[in-house]
C-alpha cells in the first residue's frame, strides 16, 4: 500500500499558513516517506515562498518526523496521519494514529535501550503537547542553543 499525500495548501491572505497533509500506511518504508515529504515541504517553503529554514532546523524537523511518525508506527496498526503546517517563523509538526493510548515519555533512564524517541523530541521542540494526536513545534530559524 502506498502512501497518499492528501494535499498542500498555499498561504491564504487572512492565515498565511503554508499546509500539507499525508496519510501514511504504517508499513516499513513509511518513516523514510515522512521525512522526505517533510523535506520536501520544506523545500517548496524555501524555493516557492521565499522563507528562511535553517539547515539545522531542517534537520530537526526531520529528526522530529521520523521519531513521531516511528512511535505512531510501532504502537499502533493502520494508517497514520501527518500533517505539517508553517505559520510566521516556525513549523508544527502533528501526527495521528489509530492507537488509543496517548503516547507519554518515560523518565530518562540512560540504561535504558531504546524508548528515547519522545524524550529526543522534547529536548529539540519549542513546543510539545498530546491530545488525540502529537503536536509538536520547530522554529525555522532555529540556531544551536547555548
Amino acid at each position: 500500500m502506498e502512501s497518499v499525500l492528501l494535499g498542500e495548501e498555499d498561504p491564504t491572505p487572512d492565515t498565511g499558513v503554508i499546509r500539507v497533509a499525508a496519510a501514511l500506511d504504517g508499513d516499513g518504508a513509511c518513516i523514510a516517506e515522512a521525512r522526505h515529504l517533510a523535506a520536501e515541504f520544506l523545500g517548496r517553503a524555501r524555493t516557492g515562498h521565499g522563507l528562511t529554514v535553517s539547515d539545522r532546523a531542517l534537520d530537526l524537523i526531520q529528526l522530529v518526523v521520523s521519531e513521531l511518525v516511528t512511535n505512531a508506527r510501532k504502537y499502533a496498526s493502520g494508517p497514520i496521519l501527518m500533517d505539517l503546517w508553517i505559520a510566521g517563523d516556525a513549523v508544527d509538526i502533528a501526527v495521528w494514529d489509530s492507537d488509543s493510548v496517548l503516547p507519554v515519555a518515560r523518565a530518562a533512564d540512560p540504561g535504558r535501550v531504546g524508548q528515547h524517541g519522545l524524550e529526543i523530541v522534547m529536548a529539540v521542540v519549542e513546543r510539545f503537547e498530546v491530545r488525540r494526536r502529537v503536536i509538536a513545534r520547530v522554529n525555522l530559524l532555529d540556531a544551536a542553543r547555548p
